[in-house]
């Protein structure tokens, strides 16, 4: 009991939540940036002064991860290494429920994108709910030389 007494009594002189204002870890929305390489350089310098081009394909995972509330996809859209916009995604929202997940696909195929291409993926929800896992995986799986790789979204500040 002196414990719990304690701890409240820390956490009132913390400030606590102000009123309004939405617990760590859970949002109404963000914008949300992910690095995505169409390829990926290389080995060493061929005679024109470039490096070997590996494509790659990539699998966009945007995870719910909240266990109550969904989650809406607003929107997915691709930027090229210039930060040209290549095309949307999502063009219709698109709702994922609880624990549930999205995936969006670029082809190897689709080199366009670069190796400095983007997602910048908007997501909202009508209450606050768990932050979305937002990853890349990039592959290439030719028998014996295979490449594998993730990354990960990150928010876009001040948005």
């Amino acid at each position: 009991m002196k414990s719990m007494l304690c701890s409240l009594f820390l956490f009132a002189l913390s400030g606590g939540l102000a009123s309004g204002q939405t617990p760590p870890g859970r949002s109404m929305g963000q914008n949300l940036y992910l690095p995505i390489y169409s390829h990926i350089w290389h080995g060493e310098m061929d005679k024109k002064g470039q490096p070997m081009k590996v494509l790659v394909s990539v699998s966009v995972s945007i995870r719910n991860t909240d266990p109550v509330k969904s989650i809406r996809i607003a929107s997915a859209q691709y930027y090229d290494t210039d930060g040209k916009a290549l095309r949307e995604y999502v063009t219709s929202p698109r709702i994922i429920g609880p624990m549930g997940t999205y995936e969006l696909f670029v082809p190897r195929s689709d080199d366009t994108g670069g190796s400095g291409a983007n997602f910048v993926i908007s997501w909202k929800a009508d209450t606050p709910a768990s932050l979305p896992i937002v990853e890349g995986f990039h592959a290439n799986l030719p028998v014996g030389r295979s490449i594998a790789f993730t990354t990960s979204a990150r928010p876009i500040p001040g948005e």
